[in-house]
């Protein structure tokens, strides 16, 4: 069990060590979603297990569909979706998004909540959609939780369009339920910024075409897919690439060298495009047969680094441009200000408070690196990923205390316990 104050293990030595880390959440809570909306059981091997993971298949479950531990796997049959049910959303941004959408095929009410950053997260794009779609959507106009969904058994369905520049789950949560409706789905995105990670809107058009799903995605600002039967698939959950990056940026930050097995050869997750990103750092990357290698290469330098497709690296990022012999820039990421909290204020916030300089810009962070020094707590604001930055600033920071560790749960539940492992056994 997680401790929820946590002092970060610190070293003089350079990291090595060799680190599997769980299964991947966009993975396994997609494969959860489509799995009760197949048309036979599927099985998902090795998924991740978290809180966030957990909510998924605890609000699934609410509904009527079934999902049963084999072992280390999950078995999820469709059921007969029904109300009326309580969703508790937790801080889940794929569980509030994703399944909203399912509930218009339930037969009754579907309540949903969460925890009280939760009600602050961007929903209205798409509560707006469902209603635009024909769905039933009580929300007092607030566009935020909590909200009901009163399900009719089904969705007409057919062409939407709205303001997917918060965040890639608006699509991905209407393309996942929308082969059900009558219609299927056209959504049309017409806001000003583009729609942020695109990798994660690929994952979602990729798993659909698995099952059979026919998805078109090659129109700019437009994906589709036709309504049909969402066939049954049993699957095996990648490792959850963005969870490695502590340990990556550990081998970069210390002169040491990390190696994580299982690493894909490719894949639809942001966390595929860490080599780059640390090479860009000064590391070296390689592969090893099925394991990616990532070897240090001293001072670590100063990036310019657009993220808008990878915005769940950017603590950790963040973290290791605080450390680095020049500034860096961050940019693209203005939307993160709505994930589990503003991540570039509190990452700005922070980083300020051990001995940076960070200015905060219209879509991003400015880092200059100064002598860090520990400075109290290091806040996690509820955030998994700060947990993981503030790992990584522990190692050069002696004394680095996290306020909130056990937040990390929403990802990597064993995350402290590992890092502690790692940090003895690589740099001695």
């Amino acid at each position: 069990m997680t401790a929820t104050r946590w002092t970060t293990p610190h070293t003089a030595a350079a990291v090595r060590g060799r680190v599997s880390v769980p299964g991947s959440k966009s993975v396994t809570n997609r494969a959860l979603v489509l799995a009760v909306l197949a048309d036979a059981p599927s099985r998902l091997r090795r998924p991740l297990r978290s809180r966030d993971t957990e909510l998924m298949a605890a609000a699934l479950h609410a509904m009527g569909a079934t999902v049963v531990e084999h072992g280390s796997d999950w078995v999820v049959g469709p059921g007969s979706l029904r109300g009326p049910a309580d969703v508790d959303v937790g801080l889940a941004g794929t569980v509030m998004r994703f399944v909203p959408p399912v509930a218009t095929l339930a037969t009754g009410a579907v309540r949903f909540d969460g925890d009280a950053r939760a009600r602050e997260r961007p929903m209205a794009a798409v509560i707006r959609a469902l209603v635009m779609l024909g769905a039933d959507v009580a929300d007092n106009g607030s566009g935020r939780l909590p909200f009901t969904v009163t399900g009719r058994g089904g969705l007409d369905g057919g062409e939407v369009r709205g303001d997917a520049g918060a965040s890639s789950q608006i699509v991905s949560a209407l393309l996942l339920s929308g082969a059900r409706w009558d219609r299927g789905l056209r959504f049309v995105h017409t806001g000003d910024r583009p729609v942020p990670n695109a990798p994660h809107l690929r994952m979602t058009a990729a798993m659909l075409r698995e099952r059979g799903v026919t998805v078109d995605d090659t129109t700019p600002r437009a994906w589709s897919v036709e309504p049909g039967v969402v066939r049954a698939l049993d699957v095996d959950v990648e490792p959850d690439l963005s969870s490695a990056a502590p340990f990556l940026a550990a081998a970069c930050l210390t002169g040491g060298e990390v190696v994580v097995p299982g690493w894909p050869e490719a894949s639809c997750q942001p966390g595929a495009t860490l080599p780059e990103i640390l090479e860009r750092f000064g590391a070296g990357c390689r592969r090893d047969g099925g394991a990616l290698v990532v070897t240090g290469g001293g001072a670590v330098s100063g990036v310019d680094l657009d993220l808008r497709d990878a915005g769940e690296l950017t603590p950790v990022v963040a973290a290791l441009a605080a450390c680095a012999k020049a500034p860096s820039t961050l940019t693209g990421i203005d939307y993160l200000r709505g994930h589990e909290t503003d991540r570039i204020a509190a990452l700005a916030r922070e980083l300020s408070l051990l001995g940076a300089r960070v200015d905060e810009l219209a879509d991003g962070l400015r880092i200059t690196p100064g002598p860090l020094r520990a400075a109290g707590d290091f806040k996690t604001y509820d955030d998994h990923r700060l947990v993981m930055a503030g790992a990584v600033l522990g190692l050069v920071t002696s004394g680095l205390v996290l306020d909130d560790a056990a937040t990390v749960a929403k990802t990597y539940p064993s995350f402290v316990e590992d890092w502690e492992r790692f940090v003895a056994g690589g740099g001695s």
